[in-house]
């Protein structure tokens, strides 16, 4: 396993008393880019074979969380995120030897990222000519892509969540961690107890956004135009 949890300082006093979670308050959970149940996106059609669905969306989610990550990389640096951090934990690298290696947030997510582009655009790992078989290795490999992609997406709700409420970005992330979430679980990708500290974020956004509730209209007089024009937050 990629990850160990950090229980105490080096100078052997307790950690200080877990921040507040800024990214839970209903303010910023709300927020959200489509409203629809995001599992309709990521059940495997019946035409489309499995591991063909697996190479897209992984794909997909590489990239898109990326990108998401190059919005707040200016504030990634690694005078301030000086440890791969999320919660109570702390990731650590393992080379292709197994070597363990503490390192900057920037320079995981860069080995991250590195890693994960050398993989998707392998034609031998993820093949997009017709008749190409998929390696043997394939789930396990998409495995660890999602495995690697979960820590990026908790370092940015832990470390940087604040940046990217200034950024007016809230909305994508919220988004794309929910639909990342489902697609993961309906796919068995990530192993829960990986997943488990962000728990209780995961089962808020994994809920479809509620509608707003419809006001009636006053019974004496007929509802004004307006009245019917119900838009869902997005």
């Amino acid at each position: 396993m990629h990850w160990m949890k950090s229980k105490t300082k080096p100078n052997g006093k307790k950690p200080p008393a877990e921040e507040k979670k800024q990214y839970l308050e209903p303010e910023f959970t709300k927020v959200r880019v489509v409203d629809f149940d995001l599992k309709e996106l990521v059940v495997l059609p019946r035409e489309i074979d499995l591991n063909e669905w697996l190479a897209s969306n992984t794909t997909t989610f590489f990239n898109l969380i990326n990108l998401q990550y190059s919005t707040i990389s200016e504030f990634c640096t690694g005078e301030i995120c000086q440890a791969m951090t999320a919660c109570n934990t702390i990731y650590y690298w393992y080379d292709e030897k197994g070597k363990k290696t503490k390192c900057t947030a920037p320079q995981y997510v860069d080995f991250v990222m590195s890693l994960c582009q050398k993989l998707v655009t392998d034609e031998e790992i993820f093949p997009t000519k017709y008749g190409k078989e998929f390696p043997n290795s394939f789930e396990s490999l998409v495995k660890k892509i999602c495995r690697y992609l979960f820590h990026v997406l908790a370092h940015l709700y832990w470390a940087h969540f604040k940046e990217t409420v200034a950024l007016e970005l809230q909305g994508h992330l919220n988004t794309l961690y929910a639909h990342f979430i489902v697609f993961v679980r309906e796919f068995n990708l990530v192993d829960p107890k990986e997943t488990c500290i962000m728990d209780d974020l995961s089962e808020i956004l994994c809920t479809p956004a509620p509608l707003p509730a419809l006001t009636p209209a006053p019974s004496a007089t007929a509802p004004s135009p307006s009245s019917q024009n119900h838009v869902t937050e997005r």
